[in-house]
């Protein structure tokens, strides 16, 4: 099978439909999806993706759970997924990130997803489309996976220069006007690019321009050179962040799953507050 880019473009992904080594996986609700999909794909529910053990809201699932939910999706090691949702990327990227935590490289993300697929006019099909029931589970390990932070990781790194925290929240919450936690603000020395940055407001929610993100990175010191952490509340929006600087070649991205719903109700935890240096 020819190499696929991390963020393919709608009619490049209609041309590959079909082939046995590629699984598309619509992330969302069942009833959008049961509405009109991509043809031979199949559905996979974010709140499967997520587990809340209070007060992070948006941790990754135990092995078990992840093993199951994959499976059923029509994952398998061997297959290339291509992940899309109905708004944002958020949730799509989030599947592509739980992807890295167990080892599956073989990834890409449907730019724009189903707004940019539709806005082509390409075809949907609409089916249910179930579940693949009593397929074997897919073989996870996450113990030695390098995508993934946690808060002791990330504060033993806060004076690191090698690294860096992009925080994908709005400027609201990253500056402590908008409060979500029990504490307001961000992480110390973090730096903030929001989500929606990362989209062209005009392009039927594709990204921007390759080089335009670079700029919009490299301006706050994100780099390929240093290994960068991304977070936001609950590490939905930060898997977009987290998917496009894979994509723009960055090899040494973790996302950190516990982010902010975790860090601002833990007194421990240093904070900070007010705008990007």
């Amino acid at each position: 099978m020819a190499a696929m880019p991390r963020v393919i473009a709608a009619h490049h992904l209609a041309q590959r439909l079909g082939d046995p080594g590629i699984q598309v996986v619509f992330v969302g609700d069942e009833t959008v999806h049961a509405q009109g999909h991509i043809e031979g794909a199949t559905c996979l529910r974010y709140a499967d993706l997520v587990a809340a053990r209070p007060p992070a809201s948006g941790l990754l699932p135990d092995s078990a759970t992840l093993a199951r939910v994959l499976a059923e999706a029509g994952i398998i090691p061997t297959r290339h997924v291509v992940a899309y949702d109905a708004s944002g990327g958020g949730a799509a990227s989030r599947l592509l990130w739980t992807l890295d935590c167990v080892g599956h490289d073989d990834w890409s993300l449907l730019d724009g997803g189903l707004p940019a697929w539709r806005a082509e006019g390409l075809p949907l099909v609409a089916d249910t489309h179930a579940a693949r029931a009593g397929a074997p589970p897919y073989p996870v390990d996450t113990a030695a996976s390098r995508a993934r932070a946690d808060a002791d990781y990330i504060e033993s790194h806060l004076d690191d220069p090698d690294v860096v925290i992009l925080d994908a929240r709005s400027p609201g919450e990253y500056r402590g006007d908008d409060v979500r936690a029990a504490r307001a603000g961000h992480i110390p020395g973090a730096v903030n690019l929001d989500w929606t940055d990362n989209v062209d407001a005009a392009g039927d929610g594709r990204l921007r321009p390759a080089e335009s993100l670079r700029e919009a990175y490299a301006a706050l010191g994100v780099t390929p050179e240093r290994e960068v952490i991304t977070h936001c509340q609950t590490h939905h929006r930060s898997s977009l962040s987290y998917v496009v600087l894979r994509w723009l070649g960055f090899e040494r991205v973790r996302g950190y799953d516990g982010s902010w719903s975790e860090w601002g109700n833990d007194p421990r935890r240093p904070v900070s507050a007010g705008s990007n240096a």
